[in-house]
């Protein structure tokens, strides 16, 4: 099973593997961390008060600020060129043809 998700991920080896995770892990508790007081400096509670348009609205800022930390985070932890690809390789997914 885990020689899947190395495959999957094609990561060299299983430690590799763990500290891709890591970082994952990592840039997406910042992002969600960070975008509360995001939010609040811009007092976006106050501007919406249907509590489902705040939650698109906050996922929405979210996603660019999870990119920018995941970039960070990687950079850190010195696999900012394998994060590099993997993103080019899912942005391109999602281009239009």
């Amino acid at each position: 099973m885990l020689n899947k998700l190395i495959l999957l991920f094609k990561a060299k080896t299983l430690l590799h593997l763990v500290k891709i995770f890591i970082i994952f892990g990592l840039a997406g508790s910042l992002s969600v961390f960070l975008s509360d007081p995001i939010l609040k400096i811009i007092k976006l509670d106050e501007i919406i008060t249907f509590y489902p348009v705040y939650i698109l609205i906050r996922l929405i800022i979210i996603f660019p600020l999870y990119q920018l930390i995941l970039f960070a985070v990687a950079f850190l932890f010195g696999e900012y060129v394998y994060f590099r690809k993997f993103f080019q390789k899912f942005f391109n997914y999602f281009k239009y043809r």
